[in-house]
């Protein structure tokens, strides 16, 4: 389906939810997906429209209806018995609203959502005070809910989770231990990529096609309306899902490098979006050759990004050598220009120099 028979459809659904009496109602046109406020509730909640992709045009409104009469009326559980079994973590970027969420990976972070038939809402601090629970029990009980399932059989080169919309496999990178099991079925170190929400991919660091399957991620990456990330994922010697990470020297360098990259320029653009202050853009630069990077464009009343260089003028500079200081309350962080680097650039123990981001 096209962006405009997409956003036809959108509309359609905007249309059914104003009438039903919810609230703030707004289009996300990147993630497929209608974020609305029920009115009995003051807390988000988010309709996911590809379901509504299935089956022929003809009886469209009679589906939409359908699926909008089957919401819960009363989507937030009074009590934490209620709330519990329900409960489902989630790897996401930045996400719009105020969810109780914790750092999971570069950009990306640990939310829950309230899992329904057709939405899910996301878990506030609103919820844990009226469920008398801390975060780190709602965290616990959602990891708690998903399956851990493992796969037996032959080993293959390449297993691809399809969501059905219930499994919550790209999640599963959240359980410790859990990838790491997977080792038997891909016949060696197990790497991971969770290129969309509804798929994850797992094959070997030792296998032949591991350049490929970063090709192929980045590229679902790339057209999926549900992003999550092009990077892959390892097992740490504690059995936590890391980066995957390779030396300078080895072939697969480049590839790593502009995995990162990718995702670092998508959720700047992605937090953009929802500022209000004046944002610099990141963009990729480079090629498989020479690498790749990041660049911003120095503007001072622009929020600078965290970037590998940044372009004043004629001139790239290195990111260490700015002068900037980092925006309280913004993540992905963003930084404020103190003043555009003079030549040579500022020294002495005075000089305030910032670190890269860590990797």
């Amino acid at each position: 389906m096209g962006r405009i028979a997409r956003a036809r459809l959108a509309a359609q659904v905007m249309r059914r939810l104003r009438r039903a009496g919810c609230t703030e109602v707004r289009y996300d046109s990147r993630a497929f997906q209608v974020r609305f406020t029920p009115n009995v509730e003051k807390q988000p909640a988010i309709l996911d429209l590809a379901p509504l992709l299935r089956g022929p045009r003809k009886g469209r409104k009679r589906r939409i209806q359908a699926y909008i009469s089957g919401l819960s009326p009363d989507p937030i559980p009074r009590d934490w018995q209620a709330a519990r079994p329900l409960l489902r973590p989630v790897l996401r970027g930045a996400t719009p609203g105020n969810p109780i969420k914790r750092p999971a990976l570069p950009y990306l972070s640990e939310y829950v959502v309230i899992d329904h038939p057709q939405a899910m809402t996301y878990v506030t601090d609103d919820q844990l005070q009226t469920w008398h629970v801390r975060a780190d029990e709602v965290f616990k009980s959602a990891r708690d809910n998903l399956e851990g399932a493992t796969l037996q059989g032959t080993p293959t080169e390449l297993i691809r989770f399809v969501d059905d919309g219930d499994a919550y496999w790209t999640s599963h990178l959240l359980l410790e231990h859990w990838l790491q099991r997977l080792e038997p079925q891909v016949g060696g170190p197990p790497v991971a990529f969770a290129p969309e929400r509804g798929t994850l991919l797992v094959t070997s660091a030792d296998g032949p096609h591991l350049r490929a399957v970063f090709a192929q991620a980045e590229e679902l990456y790339a057209r999926s309306s549900r992003p999550i990330t092009p990077v892959a994922y390892v097992s740490d010697a504690q059995g936590c899902t890391v980066p995957f990470t390779v030396a300078e020297d080895d072939p697969l360098h480049h590839t790593v490098q502009r995995a990162e990259r990718i995702l670092a320029v998508q959720e700047y653009a992605r937090q953009a979006t929802h500022l209000t202050e004046p944002a610099a853009e990141l963009v990729l630069v480079g090629d498989d050759e020479t690498g790749w990077r990041t660049q911003a464009v120095w503007d001072e009343k622009a929020l600078l990004p965290t970037a590998d260089e940044v372009r004043i003028g004629d001139r790239t500079i290195p990111w260490p050598e700015l002068d900037v200081e980092p925006v309280p309350g913004l993540e992905p962080i963003r930084w404020q220009a103190a003043g555009a680097p003079q030549s040579p650039p500022p020294q002495g123990p005075h000089a305030r120099r910032r670190p890269r981001r860590s990797r």
